[in-house]
């Protein structure tokens, strides 16, 4: 253990041990699956990322060993580490240059978001020496002015290669697109079975897959036109599943995006449409609605029955709200006494 520490040292990461763990310590061959939490702060003890309370769900990190992951210091020091150990590692700044975009990536994935947004299509140098804003004041800040990082890591399992299914994330490109349709499909099933939640994790993984494939890609590229293609139907889904879980500005800003690139298309003016309806965007939801019926007359009877319920819903709030205002207009003022 003290050969470890020395040679880590000599690398610029000082480990410091705060729980032992259990059992041998593995040998780590590439495709090992390992599993662990992580805090990540500042040598002033100023936190910027814990795993533990990301996002509200608590959801530990997951490497595959020797498959070349953007923030390498995090696969060298868990490789010193027995399952169950907890242990500080405070890192020189040529180990964390990349941690901005990786934290960016992580925090997207926490919030339900695409894990590339924001970033460029270049290179995690290029982006490293942009002035591109990353979206969270912290990281612009870490980005603008590197420095050493203390990562705290909880190794929780440790599980050798053959052990367990492939995540995406670690697939060749190849077979992310060989399982993008069958993702979908299994997501159409859940949907079918009013297993919303678990068919919107299905559609954003197939999005997130094929996101990934396309910053592969040089824009304009044919490839890059059918990747998006095979996005749009996914993400269509996804936003359907996110109205039925009322998450109706998410679902405006996707919608947004498709019509932006795709001004023909029905469905995602149909659902903006109805998000506007929900938020009382009532001026976007006619306009939507009226593009809709534009692409696609046949669509009249839904769109009438919808134009119904947002109008009901907007008498009923004026009505909520002249009762409201009656009583508080219509109260008897305190006679005033002398005493």
């Amino acid at each position: 253990m003290e050969e470890e520490a020395r040679k880590l040292l000599e690398e610029g990461i000082r480990k410091k041990l705060v729980s032992p763990g259990k059992g041998e310590l593995s040998t780590f061959p590439n495709g090992t699956k390992v599993v662990f939490h992580y805090r990540t702060s500042l040598c002033d003890g100023t936190v910027l990322d814990d795993s533990r309370t990301m996002g509200d769900c608590s959801k530990p990190m997951e490497l595959i060993l020797g498959k070349k992951f953007k923030l390498a210091a995090w696969e060298r020091v868990v490789i010193t580490m027995r399952q169950g150990e907890v242990s500080e590692f405070t890192c020189d700044t040529k180990h964390t240059a990349l941690y901005p975009l990786v934290s960016q990536s992580l925090r997207n994935i926490s919030a339900g978001k695409d894990p590339l947004e924001g970033q460029r299509h270049c290179c995690g140098i290029a982006q490293i020496h942009s002035h591109h804003s990353l979206g969270h004041k912290d990281l612009d800040q870490l980005q603008a002015s590197p420095q050493p990082l203390v990562f705290t890591i909880e190794l929780l399992e440790v599980l050798p290669p053959g052990s367990f299914q492939l995540d995406v994330w670690a697939m060749t490109d190849k077979e992310k697109l060989e399982l993008v349709p069958q993702i979908h499909e299994e997501g159409n099933m859940l949907f079918k079975q009013g297993q919303v939640k678990e068919a919107s994790e299905k559609y954003y993984n197939g999005i997130a897959c094929l996101k990934n494939l396309q910053m592969k890609e040089h824009p304009g590229d044919e490839a890059l036109v059918k990747l998006d293609l095979m996005i749009t139907p996914l993400l269509l889904n996804y936003c359907q599943c996110k109205l039925l879980q009322g998450q109706y500005y998410e679902v405006i800003e996707h919608c947004t995006s498709l019509v932006f690139k795709y001004e023909d298309n029905v469905k995602a003016f149909y659902k903006r449409a109805k998000a506007h309806a929900a938020v009382w965007n009532e001026t976007e939801a006619r306009a939507d609605f009226a593009k809709v019926l534009e692409l696609d007359p046949s669509l009249e009877p839904s769109v009438a029955k919808e134009l119904r319920a947002m109008e009901d819903r907007i008498r009923s709030k004026e009505k909520e709200e002249k009762g409201r205002y009656k009583g508080l207009f219509n109260k008897t003022p305190a006679t005033a006494t002398t005493g």
